[in-house]
């Protein structure tokens, strides 16, 4: 135990006075994950808050295209302007100035009453009910379009959904219109209810959690779990560098003289770069408690959630320390640790999800991300802030995390081992 205490002392004094390397472990990744989180707040602002900017265009000037005006204002969706020009209106959407135009058609209102009374009519006098002896004329209606103009920026999926909500209220004004004209055609007394128009199918949306409260996800709650464990495994890449520059300075020969065993030496740096992790974790908390709501970002929001955290990132820290010293043990040189541990850390974090959702990458990509300690971490972390779950839930991440810990740390001691044998 005196050895390991020692050997920890050692790495203490080494990580403290190099005050440029502390700077990089704890004040760049603070100062990331608020660059990143005050960026992506934004997506994550609830609709009333951003409001889309949209352009109409109504020429019809009727009862569809009012119907059209009174839902997309009330979706709260869409900043909605009224606009005259369909060409103003195009220039202005690629300009950027509105992120959609909607086009409303020439007497869309009228023709779309027109039709639907000529079909009703048609579908009366199949069963004897139309009262005219002689049949209207079919008229020769040309079918109508609503044009949606695009920012030539605006994602597939904003596109996607403005086109299903609008042919949704298209649908629903045929519906009614249909529903109008057998009315009339029917009902002796014009207050006379025939048809029951109300919505007899709906959504509702119920919260998988039962009776655990809730938490609504945002930008604090996705950004500080990722980024705190791309800080954790970051640490491999100082780790690395310190266990290669033992090498290339001799300390390590010297270590070899004494009666210390390669694992004691590897138990000091892992306590010193375990405890790194952890105040990194610590701080990235305190940030998204404090710093956040003063700077207008939402509160990390830790209630109870606390000590399974805290099993996340210890477990956490601990597959990253093996991971750092397992490449210390094999690396030769500076030029060979930094950049691989460097490169590597962003690779782990680009599969394991900390930059694009896994759900949102292609197959192959998804099942590789299976083998990303970041995705196992993210994982767990995800659960505990978001799902408010129990430490079973964690258990089979962190389990996998310490295996991934062990691992390292045993091929690091065996292939010193082996490289070192006589």
């Amino acid at each position: 135990m005196h050895k390991l205490w020692a050997s920890t002392y050692k790495e203490f004094l080494l990580l403290t006075r190099d005050i440029g390397g502390l700077a990089v472990l704890f004040v760049m990744p603070l100062l990331l994950v608020i660059t990143i989180t005050t960026i992506q707040d934004g997506t994550f602002k609830t609709l009333e808050a951003l409001k889309i900017p949209l352009l109409l265009v109504d020429r019809d000037q009727g009862d569809v295209s009012r119907n059209i005006h009174e839902n997309l204002t009330a979706s709260e969706l869409f900043e909605v302007t009224r606009g005259h020009d369909e060409a103003k209106a195009r220039e202005m959407v690629q300009k950027g100035t509105y992120q959609l135009a909607i086009v409303i058609p020439e007497n869309l209102s009228r023709d779309l009453d027109l039709k639907i009374t000529e079909n009703v009519e048609s579908v009366l006098s199949k069963f004897g009910l139309e009262t005219d002896s002689v049949p209207r004329p079919r008229s020769k209606l040309e079918p109508k379009e609503v044009k949606l103009y695009f920012d030539p920026t605006t994602q597939q999926s904003f596109k996607s959904s403005v086109r299903s909500n609008i042919n949704q209220m298209i649908s629903e004004i045929e519906s009614q219109t249909i529903y109008k004209a057998f009315q009339e055609q029917l009902a002796e007394d014009e207050s006379e209810e025939i048809f029951d128009t109300g919505h007899f199918i709906s959504f509702t949306e119920i919260d998988p959690t039962n009776d655990r409260p809730s938490l609504v996800p945002n930008s604090t709650q996705h950004n500080i779990p990722a980024w705190t464990l791309f800080a954790i495994f970051f640490i491999m890449l100082p780790l690395g560098i310190n266990m290669v520059q033992e090498k290339n300075q001799g300390t390590f020969v010297r270590l070899r003289t004494q009666p210390v065993s390669y694992a004691t030496v590897l138990g000091g740096k892992a306590l010193i770069f375990l405890l790194v992790s952890l105040i990194q974790f610590a701080l990235m908390i305190l940030v998204g408690l404090y710093l956040f709501p003063l700077i207008g970002l939402p509160k990390l929001e830790v209630a109870g959630r606390l000590p399974l955290l805290l099993v996340v990132a210890l477990f956490a820290g601990l597959a990253a320390v093996g991971l750092g010293l397992l490449l210390g043990t094999i690396a030769k040189t500076q030029e060979q640790s930094a950049p691989f541990a460097a490169t590597f850390v962003v690779i782990l974090a680009a599969i394991g999800g900390v930059w694009v959702p896994v759900f949102a990458m292609p197959r192959f990509m998804q099942t590789l991300s299976n083998l990303s300690p970041m995705n196992w971490g993210l994982n767990a972390f995800y659960d505990v802030f978001l799902r408010n779950v129990g430490f079973r839930e964690i258990l089979p991440e962190i389990a996998l995390l310490f295996v991934f810990f062990v691992l390292t740390t045993l091929i690091a001691m065996g292939y010193n081992n082996r490289k070192n044998a006589l």
